[in-house]
């Protein structure tokens, strides 16, 4: 039975010492777990996955602007329109925007800043002030109560984060101001050659503004009351402004701003803030539901050039400030 014993037992440690050798020959490395892929998210991918920016989407793909919005490398601050906005336009508008690329593209890149992504508070804390969009235009900013406006448009929701830039929701579609040309009348020749100004022309000259205004060394903003806006005054009222030069003259002179050409989108970004008129006195630029409004009247229409400076037209008369 010993003799057995120490047969089996160096045969015993001969088959073990084997087998170990055999797992170290034969043993498996782990397999590399393969790294997740990162999901990059642009403007456009979120554009598109919200789901109310169609027409917008439309637009971009239209002018080919969605591969510039898609780049990942970009940084953007997009103040995206709603479809509820565009829809505003109406479809006809819409369908002539989409055969005419180059206008379309100059009214997107004015909703873009690019190479810089603005939050909401950055924003705000601009408010005041105009910023310079993609397509070399400029907007205002400025608020109402806690909402922030871009022009006459309101911020309807502010800081959609996406991985190459930022998008803040606007209820309106913001339309790139017209260029200013080269006019060649004053205020007074524009003003005379428009046709609607009769009023307001019969006024200045009788107070003796008109020679004022036509001064082609000075430079002015005129806030223009069409002859309806004068035919809103009672007219015997009218007959005693016009028969009283000195109240005449200090109501005309509440109608202009003395030393600047303010246009449009500088007005803008002015909302909530009182401006000094060529009078001494104060009156009040505000936005109020998307119109501009300006001692109280309404700014129908903005931006006629002239070569001493800007009209904007007003419908009510500025009186009483």
């Amino acid at each position: 039975m010993k003799t057995l014993k120490i047969v089996w037992i160096p045969v015993l440690l001969s088959v073990l010492l084997t087998a170990c050798g055999g797992d170290d020959d034969d043993s498996i490395l782990p397999t590399p777990t393969p790294e997740a892929e990162v999901t990059v998210s642009t403007v456009v991918d979120v554009a598109v996955a919200n789901g109310n920016f169609t027409t917008l989407v439309t637009a971009l793909q239209a002018t080919q602007l969605d591969a510039v919005l898609d780049d990942p490398n970009g940084s953007f601050t997009v103040f995206a329109p709603t479809d509820a906005a565009f829809a505003a336009l109406g479809q006809e508008t819409i369908n002539a925007l989409l055969a005419d690329t180059d206008t379309l593209s100059d009214i997107l890149l004015y909703h873009v800043v690019s190479g810089a992504e603005i939050d909401a508070a950055t924003a705000v804390s601009a408010a005041g002030t105009t910023i310079e969009m993609a397509n070399g235009d400029f907007v205002g900013l400025s608020l109402s109560g806690s909402d922030l406006l871009v022009n006459l448009s309101t911020v309807t929701m502010t800081d959609i984060m996406t991985d190459n830039g930022i998008i803040h929701v606007l209820d309106s579609v913001l339309i790139p101001p017209a260029d200013m040309g080269e006019p060649t009348d004053n205020i007074v020749e524009t003003a005379v050659n428009a046709g609607s100004f009769t009023t307001l022309v019969s006024a200045l000259q009788s107070a003796g503004l008109d020679t004022v205004l036509a001064d082609e060394t000075a430079t002015f903003t005129v806030f223009a009351p069409t002859d309806a806006a004068f035919e809103k005054i009672d007219d015997q009222a009218l007959a005693d402004l016009v028969a009283d030069n000195d109240a005449l003259t200090a109501v005309l002179l509440q109608h202009v701003v003395s030393g600047a050409a303010v246009d449009a989108v500088s007005a803008y970004s002015l909302s909530g803030t009182m401006v000094e008129t060529a009078g001494g006195e104060m009156i009040e630029v505000a936005i109020v539901d998307g119109v501009l409004t300006v001692g109280g009247a309404e700014v129908t229409t903005t931006n006629i050039y002239t070569s001493n400076g800007v009209i904007h037209v007003i419908d009510t008369v500025i009186v009483g400030q």
